[in-house]
C-alpha cells in the first residue's frame, strides 16, 4: 500500500488495526468541551460543530480497517510549548498528505488527526463563514471519542515515547479494495 511507503518516507511509525476493535470513550469529547486546546467552537471540525459524538462514532465504525500512524518529535524539555506547536504543525501536514494520497489511490476512506484541523492557518469558523475546504478538512480522533491510547496498543505502537518527546496520532479508516 502506497500509504505505508509515504509514512515510512516521512519517518512516521504505523500499524494496522481492525476498526471493530476500536474503543470509544465519551470523556474525550468532554475534554473538548472544556476547551483546553482553545478550539471548541472555533473550528468547523471541532465540537460542537464536528457533529454529535454518536454520529462520529458511527462514521468511524462504518469502516473495516485502520492504518494508525504516529509522529514522535524531540522537545527541549517538558515545557517546550513552541516545540510542541511546531510538531503539531508538522504532524498535521503529514495527516493532510495521507489524506491526499489515499484519495488519489481511490480509497473509500476518512483520515482523522490530532487536535484542530490545521488545513487553514485560521479557520473560517471564527468569522462564521463556511469552511473553505470541506473536502480536505480533518476531524480529530478526540472529537470522535476514540480512545487513542488503546488504539495505539491495537496497532502495536507506544502511546508514550519517552521523556522530552511529544507524540501525535492519526488514522486512515478505509475499506480494503477488492
Amino acid at each position: 500500500m502506497k500509504i505505508q511507503e509515504l509514512l515510512s518516507a516521512r519517518g512516521a511509525r504505523f500499524g494496522e488495526a481492525d476498526v471493530s476493535q476500536i474503543r470509544f470513550d465519551p470523556e474525550f469529547r468532554v475534554l473538548c468541551e472544556k476547551n483546553s486546546c482553545g478550539f471548541y467552537g472555533a473550528c468547523w471540525t471541532c465540537p460542537p460543530d464536528a457533529g454529535t459524538l454518536e454520529s462520529r462514532m458511527e462514521q468511524v465504525r462504518s469502516f473495516e480497517r485502520a492504518v494508525v500512524f504516529q509522529t514522535v518529535f524531540p522537545l527541549e524539555d517538558s515545557f517546550d510549548i513552541e516545540g510542541m506547536h511546531e510538531a503539531s504543525l508538522r504532524h498535521n501536514r503529514l495527516v493532510q498528505e495521507v489524506q491526499s494520497a489515499a484519495k488519489a489511490q481511490g480509497l473509500r476512506c476518512i483520515v482523522l488527526g490530532a487536535g484542530a484541523c490545521g488545513v487553514c492557518e485560521t479557520c473560517t469558523k471564527r468569522e462564521n463563514l463556511p469552511c473553505r475546504f470541506p473536502e480536505r478538512a480533518i476531524t480529530s480522533l478526540e472529537a470522535c471519542g476514540v480512545d487513542v491510547s488503546f488504539l495505539a496498543k491495537l496497532a502495536g505502537l507506544r502511546y508514550i515515547n519517552g521523556a522530552n518527546t511529544v507524540t501525535y496520532f492519526g488514522v486512515l479508516l478505509y475499506h480494503p479494495q477488492k
